[in-house]
């Protein structure tokens, strides 16, 4: 007896494109302009839907900008700070921040419903809810009638 494989059919399409080596271009489209590192993302595959969640505490959704573009997704910040603070004594600290980064993800446009695509951010995450197509959604097994 043949040991049956699980996947006689291919599978469908993922929602990152295959080509790994494109998905993370350091010198092109996935960035950070201070000394500081890119923010972690989490990428997660449920039944209907794909969610991107990011980690970026102290942020504020309106430091965000999202663009979709050519099936290519990118998340973009940029924010400068300029805190100043007086003693007392008549002494003055000023202090400068600025963080920008960016990250981009290419979509696979037969399997996201690009037109549907979510973002919220609470608690530091940036939270994206990127809705399958419904022919690519995972179909529950079903019985076939022989006739």
């Amino acid at each position: 007896m043949l040991p049956v494989t699980r996947n006689l059919l291919p599978t469908v399409s993922r929602f990152l494109d295959d080509d790994w080596n494109g998905l993370f271009d350091w010198t092109n489209r996935n960035f950070s302009n201070t000394a500081t590192t890119l923010p972690s993302v989490n990428i997660k595959e449920e039944a209907d839907q794909f969610v991107v969640e990011m980690a970026a505490p102290g942020m504020k959704k309106s430091d965000f900008q999202i663009e979709l573009n050519n099936n290519v997704l990118t998340i973009r910040s940029e924010v400068q700070r300029d805190e100043e603070e007086k003693t007392a004594n008549g002494f003055l600290r000023r202090e400068f921040s600025y963080q920008s980064f960016q990250r981009s993800f290419n979509l696979n446009n037969k399997v996201v419903d690009d037109a549907k695509i979510k973002a919220t951010y609470q608690d530091g995450i940036l939270r994206l809810n990127l809705p399958k197509k419904e022919e690519a959604k995972e179909k529950p097994a079903r019985l076939i009638k022989i006739s």
